[in-house]
């Protein structure tokens, strides 16, 4: 653009009241200097824009075709300062996250609901898939924060923790236990896992691996709740979530197996692009979820 946009508004001020003096006072600058800058696009456009008259100032045919398209500039700029605005007061706008189901149902969704009752005009958008497969939708621009089993690295990503979790094996309230077990012991039960590509089943091998030990589960499955339901009937022995599971701990439906030691604890974390600041809606919802000082209560 060779001429200034203040010019344009000057030129577009000055159509509308037909007048180089009610323009002046609209825009507060003095009736010399609204002729000056007319004068001066009328010589960067090389054409006349308005004919001069005792009774004010009409458009010439060039400025006629002019004031079209800056009134269209114009107003698209004022329509996108309005959505500035309203993204500034949460008043628009999307939240777009990436979960997987567990994560979804027993940690996310209590701060979903109150983000939605506090903000009810941003829409929010929820992927699920496994932790890995998270990260990956962040990356393409597909979802803003993702929401994963941690431990994970990724050079293009901050990971940060924000929710502590404790792994335990789990059975039925009939099936013959000891009072502890090794990690060897514990092994050799029927183990029902969550399946190989998921981030906690990658962790807990590991864990065991380190240890020189291979599962072998009897049964793997997708969803963290039929680990509950599985063990409940005495299906085998489960690896779950101790926070996820408290429900079931509590009424009996499952009991703990001791492990000696006991599993490490782990982290439930967000992820965001490392060079792309987050948008204020995603600011808000961390900010819900640091003002609970980490500490949620799982469903």
């Amino acid at each position: 653009m060779k001429t200034k946009l203040d010019y344009y508004r000057i030129f577009y001020e000055t159509a509308r009241y037909s007048s180089f003096t009610t323009a002046a006072k609209h825009l507060y600058i003095s009736q010399s200097a609204i002729s000056q800058s007319i004068q001066q696009l009328e010589t960067d456009l090389n054409c006349i824009l308005f004919t001069r008259s005792r009774r004010g100032v009409t458009l010439t045919n060039e400025g006629k075709l002019l004031f079209q398209k800056v009134e269209n500039a114009l107003q698209s700029i004022e329509q996108g300062e309005t959505l500035l605005a309203r993204l500034h007061h949460l008043d628009s706008g999307s939240l777009t996250i990436a979960a997987s189901d567990t994560i979804t149902s027993h940690f996310l969704l209590p701060y979903l609901e109150q983000f939605h009752s506090a903000y009810p005009n941003i829409r929010i958008e929820v992927a699920n898939s496994y932790s890995y497969q998270m990260l990956q939708l962040v990356k393409e621009g597909k979802a803003e924060l993702a929401f994963v089993n941690m431990p994970m690295a990724d050079d293009e990503l901050c990971i940060e923790p924000c929710f502590e979790i404790h792994d335990m094996f789990v059975c039925g309230p009939k099936y013959d236990t000891k009072a502890s077990y090794t990690w060897e012991e514990i092994s050799q039960e029927p183990l029902i896992l969550l399946e190989e590509n998921s981030s906690s089943r990658h962790n807990l091998n590991k864990q065991f691996q380190n240890k020189g030990i291979s599962l072998k589960p009897q049964i793997e499955i997708a969803a963290h709740d039929l680990l509950i339901r599985f063990a409940s009937i005495h299906l085998g022995v489960a690896c779950v979530i101790e926070e996820f599971s408290k429900k079931s701990l509590d009424r009996g439906i499952i009991l703990p197996m001791q492990l000696d030691p006991p599993l490490p604890a782990r982290n439930i974390g967000y992820a965001y692009l490392r060079n792309t600041p987050l948008s204020l809606a995603a600011q808000t919802f961390l900010k819900l979820i640091k003002q609970n000082n980490y500490f949620q209560k799982p469903l």
